[in-house]
């Protein structure tokens, strides 16, 4: 008898384990998505602020920028249910749309200032 609720507990402690571990490492997974993805927002916000810069050579570079941003937001999205990352997605999602809206105006010198506070943001939620 002893014997037999010794391998139950051995058994219970094993599953115990693993689906602490599969938990562990999804949260993890998570984490490093959000990571990766904070790191591609913030390269893709420098490349607006290069694209609003150099907007007299080449307008189209601020709208590749932002479409580039919609995407990985859509991305980000998608993998978090963090409140906080939520609203910082949301607030750079109205950014976005504010400064493609100011340069369909013609507005040559948008202002970015919510998109790269937003994006701040996103880089201090997702961090470790």
């Amino acid at each position: 008898m002893a014997s037999r609720h010794h391998r139950t507990a051995l058994a219970v402690t094993a599953t115990l384990l693993t689906l602490t571990t599969a938990v562990g490492c999804a949260a993890v997974d998570k984490a490093m998505d959000c990571v990766r993805t904070a790191d591609a927002i913030a390269t893709s916000v420098d490349n607006l602020q290069q694209a609003i810069s150099d907007a007299s050579n080449d307008p189209t570079q601020a709208s590749e920028a932002l479409d580039q941003i919609d995407k990985e937001l859509k991305d980000l999205g998608d993998t978090t249910d963090n409140a906080d990352l939520n609203k910082a997605v949301d607030d750079l999602q109205a950014g976005v749309t504010n400064v493609r809206d100011s340069i369909e105006k013609g507005d040559a010198t948008p202002d970015i200032t919510p998109v790269t506070d937003a994006a701040t943001e996103i880089g201090k939620v997702c961090t470790p």
